[in-house]
């Protein structure tokens, strides 16, 4: 875990230039940023606050976004501390348990549908972002779903191999990439992809590559992810039917848009285009689903708006950002940690905005009082509150950001 102060990304860009023996001159050609931003932003001046920004560099210096970003970052409190105090339990689990070699314990003595009780719950944990909760509570769950598969047979073990893809993802493939644990990620994505390969179902198979596209670009390489999302959204449409496969295609749609924006081999127009073109027709098969809680995900029209605002946050069209919140309610999801990076996203866009940064300041607030464990992770929203602890604002939003910053781990 990195132990160096965050908010100073800028100093490790410069120590991983320097390492590579590069000039900016030559790191500013091959990640398309000009040299006089990447020396502002190497001496704290300006802020790395665009995922495509940190993902081109990392490409550049062939390195993890993450020895950028600072990810896993030291615990900042007690909540967020839980969730990483839980990490090398859950770490000894994943690697020990495979279809192949299950966990030398019995087979809880329950019915299955208590198992499906505690896959939802460790769904639900996930989406409130309560993230130290679901890391303790996954090591048993994981191996108890093992067993249990293991001593199964027909039908009842068809059903255990599905929920064992349900507990793996998104409960476990997610809670570990938003934390920074990309490699652990990958790990559960492929423990999961060991029980869809025993099922042979052709929705599920496209949904783990839904999930592997997360990790890819977690990992720093959305040309990759987005071409595994293709592959997967194909699948799903020689597949589909029902309102399942429906809601999983338009889940496709929002996350190749994300790959996009992300994307820096495309201009900056072709990636504003084509994720307006996903955009829309996640919305036209959102218009059909309506709002559904198909695989443990939120697909419908609320998420569809979010990441409206999400998407041109990180193509930088922050006033089609700030636009797109009309009429959006993420509150209905009942998804604290969507709810939140809602109004993340927003605070992001408006603190670029001239006059707005009460504005933002009070969102990021909002975000952090629904779910303070998924924002107190957040990269971007980390960078922003550094940004902004820069500026000068009126004293009571002043002492609301130092606040902020301080549960946040943030050095003023």
């Amino acid at each position: 875990m990195s132990e160096q102060p965050v908010g100073h990304i800028g100093q490790r860009l410069r120590s991983a230039r320097r390492q590579r023996g590069m000039s900016l001159r030559t790191l500013a050609g091959l990640s398309g940023l000009s040299a006089g931003f990447l020396s502002m932003v190497e001496n704290g001046h300006r802020h790395l606050d665009r995922t495509a920004h940190i993902t081109s560099l990392a490409q550049a210096l062939q390195i993890a976004p993450s020895e950028l970003t600072g990810q896993p970052f030291a615990p900042a409190g007690p909540r967020i501390d839980s969730a990483h105090e839980a990490i090398p339990a859950l770490r000894l689990a994943l690697m020990g348990m495979t279809l192949v070699a299950p966990p030398d314990r019995r087979p809880p003595a329950v019915p299955a549908s208590v198992l499906v009780t505690r896959v939802e719950e460790a769904n639900r944990l996930y989406h409130a972002a309560e993230y130290g909760s679901l890391a303790a509570a996954l090591p048993a769950l994981l191996a108890d779903l093992h067993a249990a598969a293991e001593a199964a047979g027909g039908t009842h073990r068809r059903t255990l191999l599905r929920l064992l893809a349900d507990a793996y993802h998104p409960a476990c493939t997610l809670l570990l990439k938003n934390l920074g644990y990309t490699d652990l990620a990958f790990i559960a994505l492929t423990r999961a992809g060991e029980a869809i390969a025993e099922l042979d179902d052709p929705i599920y198979t496209a949904l783990s590559g839904f999930f592997h596209t997360h990790v890819l670009m977690s990992a720093g390489s959305p040309a990759q992810a987005l071409a595994r999302a293709g592959q997967s959204a194909d699948e799903v449409e020689r597949h589909l039917s029902g309102c399942e496969a429906h809601a999983l295609l338009g889940e496709l749609h929002l996350i190749r848009a994300t790959c996009l924006t992300q994307d820096v081999g495309r201009s900056g127009t072709d990636r504003a285009r084509e994720v307006a073109e996903h955009l829309s027709e996640a919305a036209n098969l959102a218009g059909r689903t309506g709002e559904t809680k198909a695989w443990h995900l939120n697909f419908g029209p609320t998420n569809v708006g979010i990441h409206q605002v999400s998407l041109n946050t990180d193509l930088g069209l922050h006033g089609q950002a700030v636009a797109a919140r009309s009429g959006v309610h993420p509150q209905i999801l009942q998804a604290p940690g969507r709810e939140a990076a809602f109004h993340a996203d927003l605070g992001r866009s408006l603190a670029h905005l001239r006059g707005r940064d009460a504005e933002a300041v009070a969102e990021l607030l909002d975000a952090e009082r629904v779910a303070p464990q998924r924002i107190h992770a957040n990269v971007m929203v980390r960078d922003t509150v550094s940004d902004l602890l820069d500026r000068q604002l009126p004293s009571h939003v002043a002492r609301d950001l130092r606040g902020l910053a301080h549960r946040m781990g943030i050095q003023p």
